[in-house]
């Protein structure tokens, strides 16, 4: 079984979370957007063993402490899909244009793509390929139980922004719509900002991409 544990890092209060397998305490931080002191604290305080660096996409509040991180502690980064590249890349221009401090570009260890598996001890997650934020925007889903980590694709009562370079609003719905709902109601996510949520109450009411709102949109 998964444990978890969210820290919002950045001045984005982006949400990092700490995953760990109960069973064998190997563990995985997901979207180290920085601040990675309160990071390190972190391991220690859980006292788990981290094997790996997961990235859902390739903005800098998602991925700044990921480089620094991975090579203290000698684990390699999975993640996103590579079609985020460009972003991975272009990292010092995005630190320039929103007033974050320097951070190099760098190429994860493993890109991943949809129908991945990345196991964590007894654990596993499914790679799903969700683009429409970015175009490499990957979400990590457990079926086992019943939690994924969907990054900045869907909010408690929000989508995410498609207005940055390479993002397509229809591929963002398409993704939610066609990739997310289908996991079922009692699905709990981890958005990579903001409150946890379930897929049953965001087809219910979420405005932007809820039941509601899109049967309206299909009539017109």
């Amino acid at each position: 079984m998964l444990k978890y544990h969210i820290l919002p890092v950045t001045p984005y209060q982006q949400n990092c979370t700490l995953f760990w397998c109960d069973q064998t305490g190997e563990a995985a931080l997901v979207d180290p957007g920085g601040d990675m002191e309160r990071l390190l604290a972190l391991l220690d305080k859980r006292c788990v063993n981290l094997t790996k660096i997961l990235l859902t996409h390739g903005h800098l509040d998602h991925v700044g402490a990921a480089g620094p991180l991975a090579a203290r502690l000698g684990v390699p980064i999975v993640g996103p899909h590579p079609d985020d590249d460009f972003l991975l890349r272009g990292l010092p221009g995005q630190c320039a244009t929103f007033g974050f401090p320097p951070i190099a570009a760098f190429t994860p260890n493993q890109w991943l793509k949809g129908g991945d598996k990345v196991a964590l001890g007894a654990s596993e997650f499914e790679v799903l390929h969700c683009p429409g934020h970015t175009p490499g925007h990957v979400v990590f889903y457990s079926a086992a139980d019943r939690l994924a980590q969907v990054g900045d694709v869907i909010f408690q009562g929000s989508i995410g922004r498609t207005d940055f370079p390479r993002g397509n609003h229809g591929d963002l719905i398409a993704s939610i719509r066609n990739q997310l709902f289908p996991l079922g109601d009692d699905l709990r996510f981890i958005p990579g900002h903001g409150p946890m949520s379930t897929i049953g109450d965001e087809r219910r009411g979420n405005p932007y991409v809820g039941d509601a709102v899109c049967h309206r949109a299909n009539r017109v």
